[in-house]
């Protein structure tokens, strides 16, 4: 039996963890959690290639290694940077990270329409979770913005161009799922745009994937376009036999009415594996645009969502419990409206 390769010891914000060789910034701050990770908008872990094109991960490395301990002269993608034994990492405790990471917000709405109020992305965009957390109150930009005309990608997916940051997922999502991909980038620099040849339709059985990997409201779900807000459903995990796909999806549901499926997602906002063979759970354009009914699926529970989303607001995932009335136990069983009530007394309201 080989031995088993030894694991680098790595230091991020002042924090230990241990991976294993080839494991990036990123992978090993994820491992810690919560503010230490970076933030990603171009990098999908499920997704062969991506990262590097964004610049929001962007950390400072304060030593090389054990055996090189001299620090990176600049800031480095950690989507990109590999660990080595003994760095020491700074993220949230690097002012130069901070500055570096604001310019790059400030450059990725330079040309984003800011157009929250009537975006469906809005609540579960993580541009909008990125330009809260890191970047500034107001604009500097003065001049007109780039706009695109909006495309469609065929029956189900819309692109509204003007949104993009040029990430990359969708055109990953169609090379790795599909047998062809019809989409990808034309032109260059500022006119730079995600288009298909001769605005083609993109057909195929995986596409709908395209929606679940955009992190902002550039590729949407024509069949739930303005139909709803996201807090305003209540997102469910549900599972359906399915010969394409691993049928596991979220639905979300207003009432008794199922408004739309997706993928399910991990707490970086990422595909999670599937139950049935650990693979990514990927779905089908079957089992999320045309099953649309509660009784079509096998409903597991409510979905995970974090507590501090705009999601889970009105309707937590866990179980909880009512806070006991204490005020009839200080009052001797009167209630409170046997004392407040005034109006019986009161010549407000008295017509004159």
């Amino acid at each position: 039996m080989s031995e088993q390769a030894e694991k680098f010891k790595v230091k991020i914000d002042n924090i230990s963890v241990e991976v294993e060789p080839g494991t990036t910034i990123l992978q090993a701050a994820r491992e810690i959690g919560g503010d230490v990770t970076p933030p990603a908008m171009c990098y999908y872990s499920k997704l062969e290639g991506s990262g590097g094109k964004c610049r929001t991960c962007l950390v400072e490395v304060s030593k090389g290694s054990d055996r090189d301990e001299r620090p990176m002269p600049k800031l480095m993608a950690s989507c990109r940077t590999q660990v080595m034994d003994g760095m020491e990492v700074k993220n949230i405790t690097s002012e130069r990270v901070k500055e570096a990471r604001a310019g790059v917000v400030e450059f990725l709405l330079m040309n984003h329409p800011l157009d929250c109020p009537i975006c469906d992305q809005a609540g579960e965009c993580h541009l909008q979770d990125l330009g809260y957390e890191h970047g500034a109150e107001g604009t500097r930009y003065e001049f007109e913005r780039r706009t695109f005309k909006k495309e469609n990608f065929g029956p189900y997916i819309q692109l509204h161009m003007t949104r993009c940051i040029l990430c990359y997922r969708c055109t990953y999502v169609a090379d790795q799922l599909t047998d062809s991909r019809g989409h990808g980038i034309v032109d260059r620099g500022d006119h730079a745009a995600i288009s298909t040849y001769i605005e083609k339709a993109v057909d195929n059985d995986f596409s709908g994937n395209m929606i679940d990997v955009c992190p902002v409201g550039a590729l949407t779900d024509k069949t739930f376009r303005f139909k709803n807000r996201v807090w305003f459903t209540k997102p469910v995990y549900a599972h359906r036999d399915c010969d394409k796909c691993c049928g596991e999806v979220t639905l979300w549901n207003r009432g008794e009415n199922v408004l739309r499926a997706t993928a399910r997602k991990d707490e970086w906002g990422e595909v999670k594996d599937s139950q049935k063979d650990g693979k990514p759970g990927w779905i089908c354009n079957t089992c999320r645009f045309d099953k649309k009914k509660t009784d079509e699926w096998t409903i597991e529970g409510p979905a995970d969502v974090s507590r501090h989303s705009v999601i889970n607001q009105g309707h937590h995932s866990g179980t909880f419990s009512k806070g006991e009335e204490t005020f009839s136990k200080i009052m001797q069983g009167r209630k409170p409206k046997l004392l407040m009530d005034i109006h019986d007394v009161s010549e407000v309201n008295k017509k004159q």
